[in-house]
Protein backbone atom coordinates (compact mmCIF):
# COMPACT_ATOMS: atom_id res chain seq x y z
CA UNK A 1 0.00 0.00 0.00
CA UNK A 2 1.52 3.27 -0.89
CA UNK A 3 -1.13 5.79 -0.97
CA UNK A 4 -2.80 7.43 1.99
CA UNK A 5 -5.47 5.27 3.91
CA UNK A 6 -8.73 6.65 5.45
CA UNK A 7 -8.66 7.14 9.21
CA UNK A 8 -10.68 3.75 10.32
CA UNK A 9 -13.24 3.53 12.95
CA UNK A 10 -13.23 6.33 15.04
CA UNK A 11 -15.40 5.33 18.01
CA UNK A 12 -12.25 3.17 19.04
CA UNK A 13 -9.18 4.86 20.65
CA UNK A 14 -5.93 5.69 19.25
CA UNK A 15 -2.56 5.54 21.13
CA UNK A 16 -0.21 8.14 21.91
CA UNK A 17 2.95 6.95 22.97
CA UNK A 18 5.62 9.75 24.65
CA UNK A 19 2.63 11.94 25.49
CA UNK A 20 4.42 13.60 28.34
CA UNK A 21 6.80 14.77 25.51
CA UNK A 22 6.42 18.27 23.86
CA UNK A 23 5.10 16.62 20.20
CA UNK A 24 3.20 13.97 22.06
CA UNK A 25 1.49 16.66 24.67
CA UNK A 26 0.50 18.64 21.91
CA UNK A 27 -0.86 15.77 19.69
CA UNK A 28 -2.56 14.55 22.51
CA UNK A 29 -4.17 17.41 23.28
CA UNK A 30 -5.38 18.08 19.75
CA UNK A 31 -6.56 14.65 19.26
CA UNK A 32 -8.97 15.26 22.33
CA UNK A 33 -10.00 18.44 20.82
CA UNK A 34 -10.87 16.96 17.97
CA UNK A 35 -13.52 14.39 19.71
CA UNK A 36 -11.49 11.24 19.31
CA UNK A 37 -10.74 8.50 22.16
CA UNK A 38 -7.08 9.08 22.76
CA UNK A 39 -5.07 6.32 25.32
CA UNK A 40 -1.47 7.44 26.21
CA UNK A 41 0.95 5.25 27.21
CA UNK A 42 3.77 6.16 29.92
CA UNK A 43 6.02 5.11 32.58
CA UNK A 44 4.84 5.48 36.03
CA UNK A 45 7.57 8.13 36.58
CA UNK A 46 6.40 10.82 33.59
CA UNK A 47 5.53 13.98 34.21
CA UNK A 48 1.53 14.38 33.47
CA UNK A 49 1.79 18.47 33.60
CA UNK A 50 1.72 18.64 29.96
CA UNK A 51 -1.67 16.36 29.88
CA UNK A 52 -3.05 17.16 33.01
CA UNK A 53 -6.81 17.64 32.92
CA UNK A 54 -7.55 15.97 29.77
CA UNK A 55 -10.23 13.59 28.98
CA UNK A 56 -8.12 10.67 28.18
CA UNK A 57 -7.13 6.99 28.93
CA UNK A 58 -3.91 6.25 30.92
CA UNK A 59 -1.76 3.05 30.33
CA UNK A 60 1.59 2.20 31.77
CA UNK A 61 4.12 1.12 29.87
CA UNK A 62 7.72 1.55 28.41
CA UNK A 63 8.83 0.96 24.95
CA UNK A 64 11.53 -1.63 26.28
CA UNK A 65 8.74 -3.88 27.51
CA UNK A 66 7.07 -4.98 24.59
CA UNK A 67 4.41 -7.15 26.55
CA UNK A 68 3.68 -3.29 27.91
CA UNK A 69 3.35 -1.89 24.41
CA UNK A 70 0.98 -4.67 23.03
CA UNK A 71 -1.24 -4.36 25.67
CA UNK A 72 -1.48 -1.15 25.29
CA UNK A 73 -1.78 -0.68 21.63
CA UNK A 74 -5.10 -3.56 21.82
CA UNK A 75 -7.72 -2.41 20.19
CA UNK A 76 -7.02 0.88 19.01
CA UNK A 77 -6.47 2.08 15.45
CA UNK A 78 -3.87 4.99 14.89
CA UNK A 79 -0.52 4.92 17.14
CA UNK A 80 1.06 8.21 17.51
CA UNK A 81 4.63 7.51 18.28
CA UNK A 82 6.43 10.58 19.95
CA UNK A 83 9.19 8.37 21.91
CA UNK A 84 12.76 10.22 21.65
CA UNK A 85 15.58 10.21 24.28
CA UNK A 86 17.15 13.64 22.97
CA UNK A 87 20.31 13.32 25.34
CA UNK A 88 22.88 13.81 22.54
CA UNK A 89 24.94 15.04 25.81
CA UNK A 90 25.10 11.77 27.66
CA UNK A 91 28.91 10.54 27.97
CA UNK A 92 27.44 6.98 27.73
CA UNK A 93 25.52 6.88 24.47
CA UNK A 94 23.98 3.15 25.27
CA UNK A 95 20.22 4.69 26.42
CA UNK A 96 20.35 6.96 23.54
CA UNK A 97 20.34 3.63 20.87
CA UNK A 98 18.08 1.82 23.30
CA UNK A 99 15.08 4.04 23.30
CA UNK A 100 15.32 5.27 20.32
CA UNK A 101 15.83 2.21 18.20
CA UNK A 102 14.97 -0.97 20.04
CA UNK A 103 12.33 1.09 21.71
CA UNK A 104 10.84 1.65 17.94
CA UNK A 105 11.35 -1.76 16.95
CA UNK A 106 9.17 -3.62 20.13
CA UNK A 107 6.44 -0.70 18.52
CA UNK A 108 7.12 -1.88 14.94
CA UNK A 109 6.41 -5.26 16.08
CA UNK A 110 3.47 -4.85 18.08
CA UNK A 111 1.50 -2.72 16.02
CA UNK A 112 1.83 -6.16 13.12
CA UNK A 113 0.64 -8.26 15.89
CA UNK A 114 -1.91 -6.10 16.91
CA UNK A 115 -3.10 -4.68 13.83
CA UNK A 116 -2.85 -1.04 13.63
CA UNK A 117 -4.12 1.06 11.29
CA UNK A 118 -1.66 3.76 11.01
CA UNK A 119 1.12 4.30 12.80
CA UNK A 120 2.60 7.77 12.55
CA UNK A 121 6.27 8.46 13.51
CA UNK A 122 7.97 11.50 14.67
CA UNK A 123 11.18 11.44 13.48
CA UNK A 124 13.95 14.48 13.53
CA UNK A 125 14.92 16.69 10.55
CA UNK A 126 18.42 14.96 11.14
CA UNK A 127 17.68 12.35 9.25
CA UNK A 128 17.75 14.42 6.18
CA UNK A 129 20.46 14.37 3.68
CA UNK A 130 22.33 18.18 3.56
CA UNK A 131 22.07 20.54 0.53
CA UNK A 132 23.98 23.42 1.37
CA UNK A 133 22.98 25.37 -1.79
CA UNK A 134 19.53 24.97 -1.09
CA UNK A 135 16.74 23.95 0.20
CA UNK A 136 16.76 20.38 0.99
CA UNK A 137 13.84 17.45 0.35
CA UNK A 138 13.11 14.25 1.63
CA UNK A 139 14.95 12.62 -2.41
CA UNK A 140 18.10 13.84 -0.86
CA UNK A 141 19.65 10.36 0.64
CA UNK A 142 21.41 11.04 3.95
CA UNK A 143 25.20 11.85 2.94
CA UNK A 144 27.23 12.93 6.39
CA UNK A 145 27.19 9.60 7.79
CA UNK A 146 30.99 9.98 8.67
CA UNK A 147 30.18 13.53 10.20
CA UNK A 148 27.00 12.42 12.65
CA UNK A 149 26.85 12.15 15.80
CA UNK A 150 25.80 8.95 17.12
CA UNK A 151 22.50 10.63 18.57
CA UNK A 152 21.68 11.36 14.82
CA UNK A 153 22.69 8.03 13.84
CA UNK A 154 20.57 6.73 16.05
CA UNK A 155 17.59 8.65 14.93
CA UNK A 156 18.52 7.83 11.45
CA UNK A 157 18.73 4.05 12.04
CA UNK A 158 15.33 4.64 13.83
CA UNK A 159 13.65 6.23 10.67
CA UNK A 160 15.39 3.60 8.59
CA UNK A 161 13.87 0.12 10.45
CA UNK A 162 11.06 2.10 10.58
CA UNK A 163 10.30 2.66 6.87
CA UNK A 164 11.89 -0.71 5.78
CA UNK A 165 9.13 -2.94 7.18
CA UNK A 166 5.94 -0.37 5.64
CA UNK A 167 7.55 -1.91 2.28
CA UNK A 168 7.81 -5.16 3.01
CA UNK A 169 5.65 -6.26 5.68
CA UNK A 170 3.02 -3.84 5.25
CA UNK A 171 3.39 -1.95 8.37
CA UNK A 172 1.02 1.63 7.60
CA UNK A 173 3.55 3.94 8.40
CA UNK A 174 4.04 7.70 8.12
CA UNK A 175 7.40 9.51 9.17
CA UNK A 176 7.42 12.97 10.11
CA UNK A 177 11.18 14.84 9.54
CA UNK A 178 10.25 17.86 12.16
CA UNK A 179 12.47 20.50 12.38
CA UNK A 180 13.60 22.48 15.92
CA UNK A 181 10.11 22.99 17.46
CA UNK A 182 8.75 25.84 19.02
CA UNK A 183 5.74 27.10 21.13
CA UNK A 184 3.57 27.12 24.54
CA UNK A 185 2.90 24.69 26.69
CA UNK A 186 6.07 23.70 27.14
CA UNK A 187 6.72 22.31 30.82
CA UNK A 188 9.83 20.66 30.42
CA UNK A 189 10.90 23.49 28.71
CA UNK A 190 12.64 22.14 26.17
CA UNK A 191 16.19 23.24 25.60
CA UNK A 192 15.20 25.72 22.16
CA UNK A 193 11.97 26.61 23.23
CA UNK A 194 14.02 27.54 27.23
CA UNK A 195 16.66 29.54 24.96
CA UNK A 196 13.76 32.00 23.48
CA UNK A 197 12.72 32.22 26.85
CA UNK A 198 15.82 32.96 28.19
CA UNK A 199 15.94 36.27 25.48
CA UNK A 200 12.93 37.27 26.28
CA UNK A 201 13.35 37.20 29.70
CA UNK A 202 17.00 38.80 29.74
CA UNK A 203 18.67 36.04 31.42
CA UNK A 204 20.77 35.04 27.82
CA UNK A 205 23.04 37.22 27.34
CA UNK A 206 25.42 35.45 25.13
CA UNK A 207 23.94 33.24 22.16
CA UNK A 208 25.77 31.64 18.62
CA UNK A 209 25.17 33.21 15.34
CA UNK A 210 24.14 30.41 13.73
CA UNK A 211 20.44 30.18 11.42
CA UNK A 212 17.92 26.92 12.30
CA UNK A 213 14.84 25.60 10.33
CA UNK A 214 11.98 25.95 13.09
CA UNK A 215 8.36 25.01 13.17
CA UNK A 216 5.36 25.87 15.54
CA UNK A 217 4.57 22.57 17.97
CA UNK A 218 0.81 23.06 17.10
CA UNK A 219 1.57 22.78 13.62
CA UNK A 220 3.25 19.32 14.32
CA UNK A 221 0.13 18.21 16.04
CA UNK A 222 -1.74 19.17 13.21
CA UNK A 223 0.68 17.42 11.08
CA UNK A 224 0.54 14.11 12.40
CA UNK A 225 -3.46 14.30 12.28
CA UNK A 226 -3.16 14.76 8.83
CA UNK A 227 -0.75 12.51 8.24
CA UNK A 228 -3.50 9.99 9.98
CA UNK A 229 -5.64 11.24 7.37
CA UNK A 230 -3.42 11.39 3.71
CA UNK A 231 0.07 10.32 4.23
CA UNK A 232 1.40 7.71 1.73
CA UNK A 233 2.31 4.62 3.47
CA UNK A 234 5.90 4.16 3.43
CA UNK A 235 6.75 8.09 2.79
CA UNK A 236 8.26 10.88 5.16
CA UNK A 237 7.60 14.08 5.28
CA UNK A 238 9.65 17.56 6.32
CA UNK A 239 7.60 19.23 8.48
CA UNK A 240 9.59 22.55 9.13
CA UNK A 241 8.47 26.02 8.10
CA UNK A 242 10.53 29.22 8.41
CA UNK A 243 14.71 29.06 8.10
CA UNK A 244 15.96 32.00 10.76
CA UNK A 245 18.84 33.28 12.07
CA UNK A 246 19.51 33.77 15.99
CA UNK A 247 19.38 36.98 15.19
CA UNK A 248 16.34 37.32 13.95
CA UNK A 249 14.67 35.27 15.89
CA UNK A 250 15.81 36.17 19.66
CA UNK A 251 15.03 39.89 18.00
CA UNK A 252 11.29 38.67 17.73
CA UNK A 253 11.26 37.29 21.42
CA UNK A 254 13.36 40.59 22.83
CA UNK A 255 10.92 42.64 21.07
CA UNK A 256 8.00 41.28 22.91
CA UNK A 257 9.19 42.15 26.56
CA UNK A 258 11.33 45.11 26.11
CA UNK A 259 14.75 43.10 26.77
CA UNK A 260 18.47 43.72 25.22
CA UNK A 261 19.54 41.35 22.76
CA UNK A 262 22.12 38.99 23.93
CA UNK A 263 25.96 39.24 22.53
CA UNK A 264 26.13 37.07 19.27
CA UNK A 265 29.34 34.68 19.55
CA UNK A 266 30.78 33.63 15.85
CA UNK A 267 30.32 30.06 15.17
CA UNK A 268 33.98 29.14 15.42
CA UNK A 269 34.72 30.91 18.06
CA UNK A 270 31.79 28.94 20.14
CA UNK A 271 32.80 25.48 18.55
CA UNK A 272 36.70 26.27 20.43
CA UNK A 273 35.31 26.71 23.63
CA UNK A 274 33.30 23.57 23.58
CA UNK A 275 36.51 22.06 22.20
CA UNK A 276 38.43 22.98 25.13
CA UNK A 277 35.77 22.38 27.34
CA UNK A 278 35.37 18.97 26.38
CA UNK A 279 38.64 18.03 27.00
CA UNK A 280 39.07 20.48 30.25
CA UNK A 281 35.99 18.00 31.56
CA UNK A 282 37.78 14.78 30.62
CA UNK A 283 41.01 14.95 32.50
CA UNK A 284 38.61 16.35 35.14
CA UNK A 285 36.80 13.17 34.98
CA UNK A 286 33.15 15.26 34.49
CA UNK A 287 30.90 13.48 32.30
CA UNK A 288 26.95 14.41 30.10
CA UNK A 289 28.10 17.99 29.28
CA UNK A 290 25.84 20.08 27.34
CA UNK A 291 28.23 22.36 26.05
CA UNK A 292 29.90 19.80 23.49
CA UNK A 293 31.14 19.93 20.06
CA UNK A 294 28.54 17.90 19.06
CA UNK A 295 25.88 20.45 19.84
CA UNK A 296 27.56 23.06 18.52
CA UNK A 297 27.62 21.30 14.96
CA UNK A 298 24.06 20.30 14.92
CA UNK A 299 23.60 23.93 15.67
CA UNK A 300 24.72 25.18 12.70
CA UNK A 301 24.67 21.84 9.89
CA UNK A 302 21.03 22.54 8.70
CA UNK A 303 19.59 24.61 6.01
CA UNK A 304 16.24 25.99 4.64
CA UNK A 305 14.15 22.99 3.88
CA UNK A 306 11.38 22.42 1.72
CA UNK A 307 7.75 21.38 3.29
CA UNK A 308 5.76 21.45 0.04
CA UNK A 309 5.13 17.82 -0.05
CA UNK A 310 3.67 18.25 3.26
CA UNK A 311 1.84 20.87 2.23
CA UNK A 312 0.61 19.10 -1.05
CA UNK A 313 -0.06 15.74 0.24
CA UNK A 314 -1.29 16.40 3.56
CA UNK A 315 -2.63 19.82 2.95
CA UNK A 316 -0.11 21.05 6.17
CA UNK A 317 0.18 25.10 5.84
CA UNK A 318 1.98 25.98 9.31
CA UNK A 319 1.46 29.46 10.69
CA UNK A 320 3.77 32.54 10.47
CA UNK A 321 7.13 32.14 13.28
CA UNK A 322 5.77 35.56 14.62
CA UNK A 323 2.34 33.77 15.76
CA UNK A 324 4.64 31.14 17.37
CA UNK A 325 7.16 33.26 19.01
CA UNK A 326 4.35 35.98 20.49
CA UNK A 327 2.37 32.76 22.16
CA UNK A 328 5.59 31.24 23.19
CA UNK A 329 6.67 33.84 25.26
CA UNK A 330 2.95 34.75 26.19
CA UNK A 331 2.54 31.11 27.40
CA UNK A 332 6.20 31.19 29.56
CA UNK A 333 5.34 34.82 30.65
CA UNK A 334 2.22 34.02 32.17
CA UNK A 335 3.60 31.05 34.12
CA UNK A 336 6.45 32.73 35.13
CA UNK A 337 9.17 29.38 34.44
CA UNK A 338 11.93 30.16 35.79
CA UNK A 339 14.55 30.12 32.31
CA UNK A 340 16.77 27.18 32.14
Amino acid sequence: MSRGASIGNTDRPVLVAGASGFAGSHITRLLVQRGRKVRVMLRPSSKMDAIAGLDIELVHGDVLDAASLRAAMQGCTTLFYSVVDPRFWLTDQTPIWRNNVEGLENAIDAALETGIERFIFTSSMGTLGLKPDGPVTEDIPFNWKNRAPPYILARLEAETRFLAPCHTRDLPGVALCVANTYGPDDYQPTPHNGNLWQTASGELKVAVDVSQPTVDIRDVAEAALLAEAHGHTGERYIIANEFVSNRNFFAMAAAQTGQKLPKFMPYKLAYGIAWIAERVAKLMGRKDMMLATEALYLSNIFREMDNSKAQRELGWNPRPLAATVHDAIAWFSAREITPR
